[in-house]
């Protein structure tokens, strides 16, 4: 397997793995509170969606670059509102109302960032490449 197909393999597994156990399998209603617009059960659900959608072309990836920019787009704007939810909440206090949120918020961002990044140069390396 290819560092590509790797990687979009973890990205996956990450979106599904992450929600399912930071929300206790969408119970979690700190995490829910946290963010209420993004991380709804709703958002959660999307981002089960998309951890699929990023597993569903690790075998493809080269005849999809531009899958991979709107991968990197979309790991953008959960980067964005992730800062900007630093800039106004208090994770101690998350922390405090429940570790698995607090947890939640420390590494999304994170996580989210890396793989925009890998995306990013998915896309950058796919870009020219000739389709058969």
């Amino acid at each position: 397997m290819n560092i590509f197909r790797i990687g979009f393999l973890l990205a996956g597994v990450a979106n599904v793995g992450g929600i399912l156990i930071f929300s206790k399998l969408f119970t979690n209603t700190a995490m829910t509170e946290a963010s209420p617009m993004v991380m709804s059960s709703f958002g959660q659900l999307m981002i089960i969606v998309w951890g699929f959608a990023y597993i569903s072309v690790m075998n493809s990836y080269e005849s999809v670059p531009w899958l991979s920019l709107l991968f990197t787009i979309e790991k953008l704007i959960y980067v964005i509102t992730w800062i900007i939810w630093f800039q106004n909440n208090d994770l101690t206090l998350l922390y405090t109302k429940d570790f698995f949120a607090g947890m939640f918020y420390t590494v999304y961002g994170l996580n989210d960032f890396i793989s925009m990044l890998f995306f990013g140069w998915t896309f950058w390396v796919t870009r020219n490449l000739k389709k058969d």
